[in-house]
């Protein structure tokens, strides 16, 4: 059955395999990418919206998401989980904790573990920056983390959207090639999936981040880093010397009037709140009393 008009896809075109591949491929790259950490940066400064003060945290894609610096700074003292889909990520992120005891884990009480051993209702703030455009049902990952925050924890997020890489789109389509990458969520549906998920009070917001190079190379190497075509349709099999050599000279269009190549990312800012349980309307109802304990608390809390 497809879905209505007014219904979000669950799940994206996206190649589940090429994900994995991509993931491998990441997790024995020497750093996070750069824009990861940029965008990490900027939805810290989000933080102050938070009142709360929580703990524990669970940091999700911890590595490549490239947010444990300002998770240090926001919160210090806040117990966090370091949250990894991939055995090689995991061991990426255990590494970051095995640092001696004078480095900025010194004294932190924190664990990496994968994301199928997370706990449901354990912490109060759950936070992943720029993994959900690589995730190919988004609402089912949604549903894992209302699962995993505590009554009236706090989800923050970013992702990709669709008005990234509209340029490089544009030379693949001029060349008569498949698109480049899976494509993205927007944003309008994003929200609606949280809200299909369980969460209150989701606020969506968007910014336009422009990188620019100096070589269609550099241009590529960048990419590369940030992951690769996931896209159903992408051709099957290595491309060849010649193919990229035409690729380069076909980038060479995104050069702007500043001579260097630049290409526009669209970034999507998400945030919202796991309510508290709300028991149905009917003659009997019947309420598991760890929701009944949670309505409790939660009530005691807005007096």
């Amino acid at each position: 059955m497809e879905p209505s008009a007014s219904e979000p896809p669950t799940r994206r075109q996206i190649d589940e395999a090429a994900l994995a591949r991509q993931l491998r491929r990441l997790a024995a790259a020497p750093e996070s990418p750069w824009l990861h950490a940029e965008v990490a940066r900027r939805m810290g400064e989000r933080l102050a919206i938070v009142k709360l003060r929580p703990d524990p945290i669970l940091d999700w894609w911890a590595h490549l998401g490239a947010s444990r610096a300002v998770l240090d700074a926001a919160y210090p003292k806040a117990r966090q989980t370091l949250v990894e889909p991939d055995p090689r990520l995991l061991e990426r992120s255990r590494a970051a904790l095995a640092r001696p005891w004078w480095s900025r884990w010194g004294g932190r009480r924190a664990e990496a573990v994968l994301q199928r051993d997370v706990a449901a209702g354990g912490t109060q703030l759950l936070w992943a920056n720029m993994m959900l455009h690589a995730v190919a049902d988004p609402q089912a990952q949604m549903a894992q983390w209302q699962r995993a925050l505590a009554v009236d924890g706090f989800l923050m997020f970013s992702t990709l959207g669709p008005g990234s890489l509209a340029g490089l789109r544009s030379v693949y389509a001029a060349a008569g090639w498949a698109p480049p990458h899976a494509p993205f969520v927007d944003m309008h549906d994003l929200g609606d999936m949280l809200v299909q998920a369980g969460f209150a009070d989701p606020v969506m917001d968007q910014e336009l981040v422009t990188l620019t190079w100096a070589t269609p190379e550099a241009l590529l190497d960048e990419l590369r880093s940030l992951g690769g075509n996931a896209h159903p349709a992408r051709p099957a099999g290595l491309r060849t010397p010649r193919w990229r050599q035409e690729l380069a000279r076909r980038l060479e269009s995104l050069r702007g009037a500043d001579g260097r190549l630049r290409l526009v990312f669209e970034v999507v800012y998400g945030h919202a709140f796991r309510p508290p349980p709300r028991p149905p309307l009917g003659g009997l109802t019947a309420v598991p009393l760890d929701d009944m304990r949670a309505m409790v608390r939660a009530g005691r809390r807005r007096r």
